[in-house]
């Protein structure tokens, strides 16, 4: 059984320096395995380079299983065997393509990430690769509606299917758009209706009144949530923290996070994080100016203690 085939699908959104292993551990212990986890995009140039900070990107704990990997680049061959490399290493449940990242430091390189949605020959390259390669899990792409237009996604996603695709996760908005606007949930309805392979919505979904009304209104085979599981992973189970439920699951989370990266790091890196607990609280924004200097689990454990 494949990790989409329960429906409809509900999905973790891949995002870089957010969705690594200790926030999706998180994810996991709040709200349970009815959803699939998409990890945090890693360079396919650095997999064939045997750089270990990617390597160990790339490694999870079996609790956070069904989990896809996913795998940025411009070069079908470097591409193909940086899956390969994955599939064999540690085996996750897919391998999943970025398309669609708007970043100008991975669009504007390497025909990478939405660049690919100006060159389909490429795009095609890749998939057609991965599936010659026969990898033994399904082989995904995540995209936009276009570069600049919405209207794109229409010629892009049959070839996509065409090229062997077996799940088309498709974001609103074009690559000019970045994360302004509102999403165009609609024309992700019209991919649903041109493609055979399941499709997957994403973009402004927020609540779990947002994933009932995207479901309605694309016909998808199921949602990805991004932005808003940040600080909120309550967000796949529809349950509502007191705030005592958030002090506990965000030290828990502090402490994987220390486990994962090592306390050469301290806490600065999982401020982001553990700011994103706390947004929209109201009378924290004293509390929030220290926690967004905190460097020590100690002193984490005293803000909680005296809060």
């Amino acid at each position: 059984m494949s990790w989409f085939d329960k429906k409809p699908i509900i999905a973790l959104a891949p995002m870089a320096d957010m969705t690594d292993s200790p926030f999706c551990r998180i994810c996991r212990e709040v709200s349970g395995h009815d959803f699939v986890i998409f990890r945090e995009m890693v360079s396919a140039e650095a997999l064939v380079r045997d750089n270990q900070k990617t390597l160990k990107m790339c490694e999870f704990d079996e609790s956070e299983r069904p989990i896809v990997a996913q795998i940025f680049g411009g070069d079908p061959s470097n591409i193909t065997r940086a899956a390969e490399l994955i599939v064999e290493k540690f085996r996750p449940n897919g391998i999943d393509i970025n398309m669609g990242c708007p970043v100008p430091k991975i669009a504007g390189r390497s025909h990478a990430g939405a660049s690919l949605m100006r060159d389909h020959e490429r795009a095609i390259k890749i998939v057609e690769s991965l599936k010659v390669a026969n990898l033994g899990v399904p082989v995904s792409v995540k995209t936009r509606l276009g570069w600049g237009s919405d209207i794109e996604i229409l010629e892009f996603a049959p070839k996509l299917e065409q090229a062997g695709a077996d799940v088309l996760t498709i974001h609103g908005r074009t690559k000019i758009q970045g994360y302004a606007g509102q999403a165009n949930w609609e024309m992700i309805g019209k991919v649903k209706k041109l493609v055979s392979i399941p499709v997957i919505a994403n973009g402004d979904i927020k609540t779990s009144k947002d994933i009932k009304k995207c479901l309605e209104i694309t016909g998808a085979d199921g949602i990805m949530v991004g932005r808003a599981a940040l600080g909120n992973p309550w967000i796949f189970n529809n349950q509502k923290p007191n705030l005592a439920e958030i002090k506990k699951v965000a030290l828990k989370h502090a402490y994987l996070h220390l486990e994962h990266y090592g306390e050469d790091f301290g806490l600065t890196t999982f401020r982001k994080h553990l700011l994103a607990y706390f947004s929209g609280l109201s009378n924290v924004k004293k509390i929030r100016l220290r926690l967004a200097a905190v460097k020590k689990i100690e002193d984490l454990e005293e803000i909680f203690a005296s809060w």
